[in-house]
């Protein structure tokens, strides 16, 4: 990622065509089970992180959701980080990433296991995080790469004013950045060397 997201908007984008579509990619791409371990072991700075992806209600025509479950590897069953992503193709052939976080998240720590996750849930029980979407587009190498827009996702996590996502999501790997700032622009958490790679394990359907 060695452009930030804003310069996607400047950039004139030429579209590759696929035989599957794009979306349905992602999907493959993104679920799964990850590890930021091989990072962890070269780089001091970084932690052992895993990564659960699963799709949810995938009946519905709105989707599709996918439940995104973040740990650190030695405290698995206390996730820091769950939040559910509703993928939607934007007419200029983007993919754009909804954000929603959940009420009582804790309720729902491995929730990934199992073969209906978030049965209990639905999506109007759901809350918004306006102004953190991600935006995705399809390099011609077939990865996606994209983030989040200017200071537009609000955040107030250890003294932050603002957030932001750099991402690249690959078939084999995901790199993720994200970061928080105060109100002047100094950076008050998240990884500051670069974004966690986070190699994919096993798919949900591999598991099965």
């Amino acid at each position: 990622m060695k452009a930030t997201f804003t310069l996607l908007f400047l950039l004139n984008l030429s579209f590759v065509s696929y035989s599957q579509n794009d979306v349905e990619v992602l999907v493959d791409y993104m679920v799964g089970s990850f590890s930021s371990e091989e990072q962890a072991e070269k780089d001091s700075s970084f932690f052992n992180i895993e990564l659960e992806m699963v799709q949810l209600w995938k009946d519905r025509a709105d989707g599709p959701w996918i439940y995104i479950e973040q740990a650190v590897a030695e405290t698995k069953d206390k996730p820091y980080r769950q939040r559910v992503y509703q993928l939607r193709k934007r007419n200029d052939g983007n993919i754009e990433s909804i954000v929603y976080s959940i009420p009582n998240p804790l309720r729902f720590a491995g929730d990934y296991k199992k073969e209906f996750p978030l049965l209990r849930l639905t999506p109007d029980s759901l809350v918004l995080r306006a102004g953190c979407e991600v935006f995705l587009y399809r390099a011609d190498d077939g990865y996606f790469e994209g983030g989040t827009v200017e200071k537009n996702c609000s955040s107030d996590l250890r003294g932050a004013s603002y957030a932001t996502s750099e991402v690249m999501i690959d078939k084999d790997k995901m790199i993720t950045w994200d970061r928080g700032f105060d109100e002047i622009g100094n950076q008050v958490w998240g990884a500051t060397k670069g974004g966690y790679i986070f190699k994919k394990k096993l798919s949900r359907f591999q598991k099965r």
